[in-house]
């Protein structure tokens, strides 16, 4: 303990040190300046290390100077009688320079002028001698209020800064992320993803190399790259020699490795990081990462996790084409199972546009323009009373096949058959502009192709064939689950009396029909005839002949 009589500055009263364990020991840095021994060593031995401060000292104004120039201390207890400089010419100075440091000023003569002046310079507080530790340390605690708010503001804000860069690091991320995943959704062409991939990998881990390893057939290919200076991934297939992918694939577990490692590796690069890219299970190759430059920075476990997770997306995206291979191909073999279906009874023409068009197969129809042909096999009723099922039915195969081909051929479109005829149109769903000329040839054709049949098999039986032109509604007629396209109206009326009325081997049109083919038609007229279910009786002519369209 320290007695008044034993010390100049203790102003007659008894002061005791401080202990570190009464105080918090802040360990701010306080330069002393005093040209006073005594002074200088009561204030280190009795007021600043039994507080925990750090301390500067200097013999005189000029050496203050200088060490509070090159050491920036937290405070200055500065004595205003100096020699060399002052007090007061060590805070000029200090202003001049725009050092902000706080000052507490000690002296054992003062004025209000001299403290208006300090205080102008920067001076904090102001302490006479003698004082006490407690005098000394009150004015220390004070004046460091506020350089230590100052430094929890400065922390802080640096603090917020930091967070701030690493919440839009992360923002960045996240954003890259979902732009990933939009183009894994959107692209199925894997030569166009999975560069796109690697670059999103280098972005996010700020990486100078990336690449993508795929097994295939036991070997390891690369299918995307992107080397350093390189603007942009590229696609790539070439078989690569990894052990450490390798390794990554085995173990099916992310890897970093620093410079230490791949130099074991023989890699050269000065970090490294691996994924491995995995779909249920199965491994099917690795995602990589390198940074080559010496000044690059060094990938850590957050740069594993985000390879990990656009790892995951080289997965989605493999089995997103893998699916949408499959699907194409199951399409295909749909697509060429429903054509030769649907050629059986309509034009390849009218398949193409079905198929391309699936949507069009709607309930519904248009009005139009079209040519009717029915056809039915005359004296079927009476043969196949004495012949044997299966003969019926080769006959009728042979009869409706042959008349379909011929229907086909000429661009026709197969409606339907019923019982031992069938229905047949022209015009739709394909416009034809000479579409009555084709079906009045198709009938002829039909004619002629039915009596060589005839001859052939030996049997009695023949055509009789009904064409008309006129407007109907065409189009896919029933229900949502059973569609018949076909067409509805009193032009496919009038084909089929026409047909009903002509005798075996005849060909009947109507009047239309001969005024739209304009001279290229050698018909015999009938006349009227009564049409069941119409009003008005039909001008009938028995069709011999048909000239080529010029």
């Amino acid at each position: 303990m320290l007695q008044s009589q034993s010390h100049p500055y203790t102003r007659n009263r008894t002061v005791k040190p401080h202990s570190a364990s009464e105080e918090n020991l802040a360990g701010e840095t306080i330069l002393v300046v005093d040209d006073g021994r005594e002074n200088r060593d009561f204030l280190v031995e009795y007021v600043l290390q039994p507080n925990g401060y750090q301390v500067l000292v200097a013999k005189d104004g000029k050496e203050g100077v200088e060490m509070a120039l090159e050491r920036r201390p937290d405070l200055i207890l500065l004595d205003l009688q100096m020699p060399r400089m002052n007090g007061l010419d060590v805070l000029k100075y200090l202003n001049s320079r725009n050092v902000d440091i706080p000052v507490i000023l000690m002296t054992f003569h003062g004025s209000e002028e001299i403290a208006v002046e300090v205080y102008r310079l920067g001076v904090r507080d102001y302490v006479k001698k003698p004082y006490t530790v407690e005098e000394m340390v009150n004015a220390i605690e004070r004046s460091l209020t506020e350089v230590r708010l100052r430094k929890e503001k400065e922390l802080l804000t640096e603090r917020l800064v930091q967070a701030n860069r690493e919440l839009q690091r992360r923002v960045g991320e996240l954003n890259v992320l979902h732009n990933v995943g939009k183009q894994v959704t959107e692209l199925m062409n894997l030569n166009e993803l999975l560069p796109r991939i690697v670059d999103a990998a280098t972005q996010i881990t700020q990486a100078e190399e990336g690449y993508i390893y795929l097994i295939e057939n036991d070997r390891l290919i690369c299918r995307a790259h992107r080397r350093a200076g390189s603007p942009k991934a590229r696609p790539a297939d070439f078989e690569v020699n990894d052990r450490v992918s390798h390794y990554v694939i085995r173990q099916c577990q992310p890897l970093v490795l620093k410079p230490e490692h791949l130099a074991g590796e023989g890699i050269k690069a000065i970090s490294a990081a691996y994924a491995p890219i995995t779909l249920r299970g199965q491994v099917l190759g690795a995602l990589g990462v390198n940074n080559v430059s010496s000044n690059s920075r060094l990938f850590g476990k957050h740069d594993s996790a985000l390879l990990s997770m656009l790892a995951d997306y080289v997965a989605i995206s493999i089995e997103n084409a893998r699916n949408f291979e499959a699907l194409r191909q199951a399409k295909e073999r749909e697509n060429k199972q429903m054509r030769v279906t649907f050629e059986k009874f309509v034009p390849p023409s009218v398949v193409d546009r079905v198929l391309a068009n699936p949507d069009g197969l709607r309930l519904g129809g248009t009005r139009q323009e079209i040519s009717v042909i029915f056809a039915d096999i005359r004296g079927y009723t009476t043969w196949s009373e004495n012949a044997p099922p299966e003969e019926v039915v080769e006959m009728l195969n042979d009869y409706l096949s042959l008349a379909a081909e011929i229907i086909m051929a000429w661009d026709g479109t197969l409606d339907k058959f019923f019982g031992d005829g069938l229905m047949a149109i022209f015009n739709a769903p394909v416009p034809q502009e000479d579409h009555v000329h084709r079906a009045t040839d198709a009938a002829l054709a039909l004619m002629r192709a039915g009596e060589e049949m005839r001859t052939r098999r030996g049997d009695t039986l023949s055509y009789s064939i009904g064409v008309h032109v006129g407007e109907a509604v065409v189009g896919y007629i029933g229900t949502e689950r059973a569609l018949n396209y076909t067409a509805i109206g009193d032009v496919v009326n009038t084909a089929k009396r026409l047909q009903e009325l002509a005798p075996p081997g005849h060909i009947w049109i109507e009047n239309s029909v001969v005024q739209r083919l304009n001279g290229l038609v050698e018909a015999q007229p009938l006349g009227e005839v009564k049409i069941r279910g119409r009003r008005q009786p039909a001008l009938a002519y028995d069709l011999l002949n048909l000239r080529p369209r010029v």
